[in-house]
């Protein structure tokens, strides 16, 4: 079932590049979960951060579609939430993408929900 076009990324790689889209269009507070190393995680990383409008969110999605599919040539394999603007989760397998507003993000807390999880800040890990 775990599918990527191209073998050469890691998800690693992934979740950078995912983070990168993000910072573009100036996401907020982005944030790089590892759960390779968490029992009975779903993917090997989320990557979350919010925005500041329902234009941005919109931005925010386009921006990390843009960025993967410009170096890896790959297509999330599902993605959600667009219609509602509040909280679009883009999925490429290894990798999930999430996008809140900020009240949304507070209310779900991904970051303390997964709290196993190694928690990196874009900004202290890809220069």
């Amino acid at each position: 079932m775990k599918q990527r076009k191209n073998k050469e990324l890691s998800s690693k790689d992934l979740s950078e590049l995912v983070a990168k889209g993000m910072a573009e269009k100036k996401g907020l507070d982005i944030a790089i979960l590892d759960l390779r190393n968490v029992k009975n995680s779903i993917t090997d990383f989320f990557v979350i951060c919010s925005g500041n409008s329902d234009t941005q969110i919109d931005a925010l999605a386009s921006s990390i579609e843009d960025e993967v599919y410009k170096v890896s040539q790959t297509e999330p394999w599902q993605k959600e939430g667009k219609a509602n603007g509040e909280w679009i989760l883009i999925d490429y397998v290894d990798v999930v993408a999430h996008i809140f507003n900020k009240d949304r993000r507070q209310h779900y807390d991904l970051e303390e929900l997964w709290g196993d999880a190694v928690v990196t800040h874009f900004e202290d890990s890809v220069a």
